[in-house]
């Protein structure tokens, strides 16, 4: 099965993601930086020029006679051939007398400011006003428009290249993120596949000694210390169960004999049955781990098939319907039309059995059970709801262990392996179990995901 191809969403979570969004990001404010540094450095330059040629033409006119300064203004008008230059002559109420700056205001004397472009007059200006000895004002005005037009060049190449530059930075790191993020998928579905059972798959190792090799070289020698323990605990547990039914098997029949002879005293014989349905209930959980073991080995997948969830449920439920009547249950059953599972019949239906017993067991009389099928978002589902003393959420996990009877009082029967066996036909299938609460009681769901 080929991974999943990667979504933005999971592209931009990746460490290799952000770390080129960092990187990228260090690099943009560096670039933005020394643009913004060398257009500082240039319009500072420029505008240092601007003023001192301002300050030498305004010192040029403050030395010249009251009388004489109009007609100095006029000539240094007409002597500027470039047009760049601007003067201006004001009374002491602030009122033009000559020159070409005629529309100035809000100056400071003796500082340098800039004021705006009236079109069709001057451009922008760098404007110094100073004081005439009559008592008037003296402008001097030079034309900034090569300063202003390099601060929309510089403002038009930061966001021009701060877009570019994001855009390289997201297609770098999405560029640099597929590779890793589709290797993390192949391990993904390496460890379902190990975790379904198959302790003899490795994660894959490509030599190039990266991190990610690095992983896989670890959970492989994880995955072979964890299925070395595992075979020798279920050979153990196999061998214990399998060696001692036959002659338990033997014991119990030659007991059942022995309690059938005529000349044996009533209480021997209630004793040996005692001991019969000891020998019993002992049998029976060394068949159910039997079974568990056969199912964990995965050895049945090839018998699967479509099933109709309808009718496994009603089987299900017209085989119990009399042991819920004698237990004074009301034990109801329903499934959408058309739900199919794709598994093995025999196996699903020991499975919903367990389940059934169990609610049986442990809803008190004149109680409810339901067991219907559905379609949910996430696939289809088979739930159990009782309304009985439930289990409560801490415990949920612990009972699908081997011997685990959660809250069962001693006086009701069990060996404490029955949902281990559920739990196993249902990794085989690879089907999902929820234990949730049903206010009150307990809701037991089988949901087997979409392909």
């Amino acid at each position: 099965m080929r991974p999943d191809r990667p979504r933005f969403r999971n592209l931009r979570n990746t460490s290799t993601f952000r770390l080129t969004l960092l990187l990228g990001s260090i690099a943009l404010f560096g670039v933005v930086a020394l643009l913004g540094l060398v257009y500082g450095l240039s319009a500072r330059e420029l505008n240092a020029r601007s003023d001192r040629i301002l300050r030498v033409e305004a010192t040029h006119l403050a030395g010249v006679a009251p009388a004489a300064l109009p007609g100095a203004i006029r000539t240094a008008i007409a002597r500027s051939t470039s047009g760049l230059n601007y003067y201006g002559l004001l009374d002491p109420t602030g009122q033009p007398i000559e020159g070409n700056l005629r529309g100035a205001a809000g100056f400071t004397i003796g500082r340098p400011r800039e004021i705006p472009a009236r079109i069709g007059v001057h451009g922008p200006i760098r404007l110094l006003a100073i004081r005439a000895s009559s008592g008037g004002t003296i402008l001097v005005g030079r034309d900034i428009t090569p300063v202003v037009d390099l601060r929309r060049r510089v403002t038009e190449v930061l966001l021009y290249s701060g877009l570019l530059i994001v855009g390289l930075i997201l297609g770098a790191g999405v560029a640099f993120s597929i590779a890793p993020l589709r290797r993390v998928g192949v391990l993904q579905q390496t460890a379902q596949e190990i975790a379904a059972g198959n302790l003899e798959r490795r994660m894959p190792i490509l030599g190039r000694g990266d991190e990610l090799d690095l992983f896989a070289g670890t959970v492989n020698t994880m995955i072979e210390e964890v299925g070395r323990v595992i075979a020798q605990v279920k050979a153990v547990t196999d061998a214990v169960a399998h060696d001692l039914r036959t002659p338990l098997t033997r014991v119990r029949s030659q007991l059942a004999r022995a309690a059938q002879q005529p000349d044996l005293a009533p209480d021997a014989a209630a004793r040996i049955l005692g001991a019969v349905a000891d020998l019993d209930l002992v049998l029976e959980r060394f068949a159910a781990l039997l079974r568990i073991s056969e199912l964990e080995a995965g050895l049945h997948r090839t018998g699967f098939a479509p099933i109709a969830v309808d009718a496994l449920i009603d089987s299900v439920a017209e085989l119990h319907a009399p042991l819920a009547e004698e237990h004074e249950i009301l034990l109801l059953s329903d499934s959408s039309p058309g739900l199919i599972l794709v598994g093995d019949e025999k196996m699903l239906f020991e499975a919903l059995c367990n389940l059934l017993d169990n609610a049986i067991k442990f809803t008190p009389p004149r109680g409810r059970i339901e067991i219907r099928g559905m379609r949910l978002p996430s696939g289809t589902c088979i739930e159990i709801r009782d309304n009985g003393p439930g289990i409560v959420p801490e415990r949920r996990k612990s009972v699908l262990r081997r011997f685990d009877r959660g809250d069962a009082s001693p006086g009701i029967e069990g060996t404490g392996l029955g949902l281990s066996v559920v739990a196993a036909i249902l990794h085989l299938h690879r089907f999902r179990l929820d234990l949730e609460d049903a206010a009150p009681g307990l809701a037991v769901r089988i949901i087997a995901p979409d392909p």
